[in-house]
């Protein structure tokens, strides 16, 4: 039996809280975040789609689901990284992301790759 080479992909989150285009007032409160994609695998790796769940403190959940990450389906080869920035709208000063990625290795196999819950905060929201 032969294993399938599916490449180990980790994430790193680093966000950002947009004051100047928050709008508290208004339930508005905007945050950017950048993700490094890591292929810590053997062989390459094509993200295909992406799969996000945004929560609230209100417990308000939003899905989205779409192809590639800003406008893109980065191939990333074995032991490099692909890193991007985008951003959300959330109606409190505190949320959470958490999602995947559709992946696929060079055999054509898919797999997901996993983003762990990540928090979306003010600055000194939380001590």
């Amino acid at each position: 039996m032969t294993m399938k080479a599916i490449p180990t992909i980790k994430c790193r989150v680093v966000t950002h809280y947009i004051e100047e285009q928050s709008e508290p007032e208004n339930q508005r409160y905007v945050f950017s975040y950048t993700i490094t994609i890591c292929n810590l695998g053997c062989g390459e790796a094509k993200l295909l789609s992406r799969h996000w769940q945004i929560t609230d403190a209100n417990g308000k959940k939003l899905v989205i689901d779409g192809e590639g990450v800003v406008g893109e389906q980065p191939v990333i080869s074995a032991n490099e990284e692909y890193s991007y920035t985008s951003g959300t709208v959330i109606e409190t000063p505190l949320g959470v992301m958490q999602g995947h990625y559709l992946m696929v290795n060079e055999q054509g196999d898919k797999f997901q790759a996993e983003i762990a819950p990540f928090r979306l905060s003010i600055p000194n929201i939380l001590h």
